[in-house]
């Protein structure tokens, strides 16, 4: 730790005399103008002033102490609005030694379109701002994509864009192989189509029972009315339906409730929340929040609520593993944002003791493999500092790669590993410039430059080992683009496959004394500095796809002569995709507005004829 200048050092006593006892939030800064620890305070002089309290000999909070430069406070009315704002800066601040929710990303729903004469169904994630429907939340893009799948098979709803609906012509595939009823050419009534849609929401409200016997009756008047074909179509949507109620239903009646549990071992926490809506257990997700040294499961949980559903529709009920440290303080918090009762529940009975002891199964579980695969890491990287060289510890790697299409598009990629695995939230792309095309030891000197000219300025942690996918000509391109910054604080490595180009033949070439290492296929050491090579393939080729994508589906349209930016957007808006203009007539293009008999021939032209004159 460095030695602090006792000119700069935060003057506790001078700060305390002046302090309100008012409710609100306290953020400590450090030297670096680093918000370090977001907290609340019911009396802000009482709670700031128990931490310089001279016989406290808590190790912890010394340390943290130790860094603060100021203390800023925001003066708030009341306990549980100070709740609210310092959860709000703990998410967007994600202070060192606060507990911190590190993946929340909003979580998908199910849309319909109930308003539309033929309604749509379809995934959705963001603000609730359309007319319509919305189902969820679910846990994961992957569940709300198996739902739509499995409502597709069963009530053929269709699940296409407004804009592909509005111009289709002809039945497209999903008609086919029937996963729609093609209400964009007229197969099929109003009515009719109503039907689907109303036992869709049916589904969708965990009314299953209700569906059913619904359709047990249709299926006893098709019956009667001798049309066969109809009822062995109902009767073959309850078999459906009464399996998939089997594995997902949970319980009959029991509402919107969210199952939270919590373990901690080896300073590593692990959240499990199960989402259960209208009786159906939805799915599950798994978090791992940051959490500082001596936390307690409860102190877990209290921070993760807050966090969790501070913007977020609210279940009926929580059921929770541990007792909150401010239980009545957050029912109550939680209460004025729901603006409704929500019952936490510590010690269920019944159903509900069985979910919990699911959860905190799914928990152990979860932490157990996360642990097991830190201490193989650690391992790992102990193998690599021997390997290398390296006397000192290696807690994190970078690796570089280049991907491009014969030169165009180039994009460079850096991604980081540490103990606890890849860290994808520190993942880069580059998009390299300026460079001949297919140079990649001009495109990697150019991304290495621009990370490492940030991480001289500390806007980011800097590796211990710098691995480049490539070999000896690749290694000496990134050392000169290295010493032309002057960074020389990070062990270079290149690894490439050998003459025969198969995996596990790998060599290691070392830039500080130009050794070629060839290393056995299955040493640790290898296999770590293997994984992170090909996570950074991966993740460069993902990045030059979305790149070449945007690319194409711009550009093409760009070259045709006459054919300005809003006349591109509305025939992309009208037929849904580039493919689709692709094949339409020249008819079809001109009913577009905008587009002219002309103009129209001109798209149609460029297209199968590849000219644009």
């Amino acid at each position: 730790m460095d030695k602090k200048d006792d000119s700069t050092k935060f003057d506790s006593e001078h700060f305390l005399k002046t302090l309100t006892q008012k409710p609100g939030v306290y953020q400590m800064i450090d030297r670096q103008d680093n918000c370090i620890y977001v907290g609340k305070a019911k009396n802000l002089k009482k709670r700031v002033s128990s931490y310089f309290n001279k016989t406290d000999k808590d190790a912890k909070k010394q340390l943290m102490l130790s860094h603060v430069q100021r203390i800023d406070i925001v003066v708030t009315h009341t306990e549980g609005e100070a709740l609210l704002l310092e959860n709000q800066l703990i998410k967007k601040l994600k202070p060192r030694y606060n507990i911190c929710l590190r993946d929340d990303k909003s979580y998908p729903y199910i849309y319909l379109s109930s308003h539309q004469e033929f309604p749509k169904l379809i995934f959705h994630r963001g603000a609730k701002t359309k007319k319509g429907r919305y189902f969820g939340p679910y846990p994961s893009a992957g569940a709300v994509r198996e739902s739509l799948h499995v409502l597709q098979k069963l009530f053929p709803v269709r699940q296409c864009d407004d804009s592909y609906f509005k111009n289709r012509s002809r039945p497209c595939l999903q008609y086919q192989i029937k996963r729609c009823t093609a209400p964009c050419v007229g197969l099929i009534s109003p009515q009719e189509y109503q039907d689907d849609v109303d036992h869709t929401v049916l589904f969708l409200e965990g009314k299953n029972k209700r569906l059913i016997t619904g359709l047990v009756k249709k299926m006893e008047r098709a019956a009667e009315r001798l049309n066969f074909e109809k009822a062995a179509h109902y009767r073959d949507q309850i078999a459906q339906l009464r399996k998939i109620m089997e594995r997902q239903y949970v319980s009959g009646n029991e509402g919107d409730i969210d199952v939270v549990a919590c373990n901690i071992q080896q300073n590593i926490a692990c959240v499990q929340v199960f989402f259960i809506r209208n009786g159906q257990h939805l799915g599950h997700r798994t978090f791992f929040p940051k959490v500082p040294l001596g936390k307690r499961e409860g102190e877990v949980l209290t921070a993760f609520l807050m966090q969790f559903y501070l913007d977020k529709k609210f279940p009926k009920a929580i059921i929770l593993s541990h007792d909150l440290s401010e239980r009545d303080l957050i029912q109550q918090v939680l209460e004025t944002q729901a603006e409704r009762r929500i019952a936490l529940i510590q010690k269920p009975r019944g159903d509900r003791a069985r979910w919990l002891k699911m959860a905190k199964d799914n928990a152990t579980t979860a932490l157990t493999q996360r642990l097991e695969s830190r201490e193989n890491t650690k391992r790992r990287l102990k193998k690599l500092a021997v390997l290398l060289g390296v006397e000192r510890d290696i807690n994190r790697l970078e690796c570089f790669d280049i991907s491009h299409l014969q030169g165009e598009q180039t994009v460079a990629s850096c991604v980081v590993l540490n103990e606890e695995g890849p860290l994808k939230s520190d993942y880069r792309r580059f998009n390299i410039t300026g460079v001949i095309a297919g140079d990649d030891y001009a495109a990697l000197s150019q991304a290495v430059t621009r990370r490492f000219v940030r991480a001289k300025k500390n806007q980011h942690i800097a590796p211990d080992v710098l691995i480049i996918d490539g070999g000896k000509g690749q290694v000496h391109a990134v050392t000169n683009a290295l010493k032309d910054i002057h960074y020389s604080d990070v062990v270079v490595i290149g690894i490439s496959k050998g003459s025969d180009r198969k995996v596990g033949m790998e060599k290691i070439y070392r830039a500080s004394d130009g050794k070629t290492l060839i290393v056995p296929s299955d040493d640790p050491a290898l296999l770590i500095v293997q994984q992170i090579r090909d996570e950074a393939h991966r993740f460069a080729i993902s990045g030059h796809r979305q790149q070449r994508g945007k690319v194409k589906k711009k550009s093409t349209l760009e070259e045709i002569e006459g054919l300005g930016p809003k006349r591109r957007q509305q025939l992309l808006k009208q037929f849904g995709g580039l493919r689709e203009i692709q094949s339409a007539g020249v008819d079809d293009l001109c009913t577009v507005d905008g587009i002219s008999k002309s103009l129209a021939q001109r798209v149609y032209n460029f297209f199968h004829d590849g000219v644009s004159g």
